[in-house]
């Protein structure tokens, strides 16, 4: 089973290249968001705690995080690899992570983070604004606030991958095909 944390700023391509992963590998993507909805949405008990947080303005603890991750790997236990997207955020949901992982018997392989020009980031997102109608897509002043949060964010989690060697950065500027294929290339050699 090959387990891979998938990175990128807002506007790298994550959600496409997930997609074309999950089909070319039969693997299974777990987006942080995507679980976090479902659970609030099907009123699963995790999924109202969740709620009880959000509600009341308060981040979601990484425990009730990593039990609905949790859940959702019990439920692909069969699949040859799993895409996590959103997750983790923090060297403690790392770390949380790595240890679901063993309890599964396996691990998280590497961490492969689309890197992107800044205003390439820009104007993709500004793009998608106009077609998706997303507020955050449409204000660049948004735009690259969300780009450096990113990085504010993320710098703590490429060194710790770094430190483990798992820390690989792709190119995610082209075609979405050269982008799959450098995608490939990392993903093939784990």
């Amino acid at each position: 089973m090959t387990n891979i944390v998938l990175f990128g700023p807002p506007g790298a391509g994550k959600g496409t290249q997930a997609d074309i992963l999950k089909k070319k590998y039969n693997w299974v993507h777990i987006s942080t968001g995507d679980v976090f909805r479902y659970n609030i949405k099907n009123n699963t008990e995790l999924g109202d705690l969740a709620k009880s947080y959000m509600e009341k303005g308060h981040l979601v603890p990484d425990e009730v995080t990593i039990n609905m991750l949790k859940a959702e790997v019990d439920k692909n236990e069969d699949a040859e690899g799993l895409i996590f997207d959103g997750f983790p955020r923090t060297e403690a949901q790392a770390e949380a992570l790595s240890k679901l992982m063993a309890e599964k018997d396996t691990q998280i392989n590497a961490m492969v983070a689309l890197e992107v020009d800044d205003e390439v980031l820009v104007k993709r997102l500004l793009e998608r604004g106009k077609v998706s109608g997303r507020a955050d897509d449409a204000n660049e002043d948004v735009i690259r606030e969300r780009i450096a949060e990113y990085y504010r964010k993320t710098d703590v989690l490429k060194k710790y991958y770094q430190k483990r060697d798992k820390y690989y950065g792709v190119d995610g500027e082209g075609s979405i095909e050269d982008i799959t294929k450098r995608l490939s290339e990392v993903i093939e050699k784990l």
